[in-house]
């Protein structure tokens, strides 16, 4: 089964790319696999601090995973799966695609500001021609009802 790639993150375009991949997956038949990254800088501490704060880390993702799988499942019967890596994001994100071969998009939601689309869409859009799977942007100011139209 084919499967949408979307990044959970705290952004506000997240948001508009998780109901674009929920919304074609269930077009299409697909599945949706979350991916949270945990940035290596903020474990760098003592040991013992570091594996809590790991921990509560993974546990936020989980709760905020949560609510987004209870949308996917409720209303566009898509099942998510959560994978959480720890890395440099842009690194993790190649890994994970490479590393799945049931992954055959990447959805990234582009942000609104002056400041650009963000830096994952940057960094990923200046290597798309070598990116073994295509790349979907999805607008982080698309209403609801243009995103259904377009899925």
């Amino acid at each position: 089964m084919r499967k949408f790639l979307v990044v959970l993150d705290d952004s506000r375009e997240c948001l508009n790319a998780m109901r674009f991949a929920a919304m074609r997956a269930a077009r299409t038949g697909g599945g949706v696999q979350i991916l949270s990254i945990i940035p290596p800088d903020e474990f760098q501490h003592w040991i013992g601090v570091g594996d809590i704060m790991r921990q509560e880390a993974r546990e936020r993702i989980e709760a905020h995973f949560e609510v987004f799988a209870k949308w996917m499942r409720d209303r566009q019967g898509v099942d998510p799966e959560l994978v959480i890596r720890e890395g440099e994001p842009v690194d993790q994100i190649l890994a994970q695609i490479r590393e799945d071969a049931d992954v055959g998009v990447l959805v990234l939601g582009a942000g609104t500001e002056k400041s650009g689309p963000g830096p994952l869409v940057s960094q990923l859009s200046r290597t798309s021609g070598t990116l073994p799977v295509p790349i979907t942007i999805v607008p982080g100011d698309l209403s609801k009802e243009r995103l259904e139209a377009v899925t």
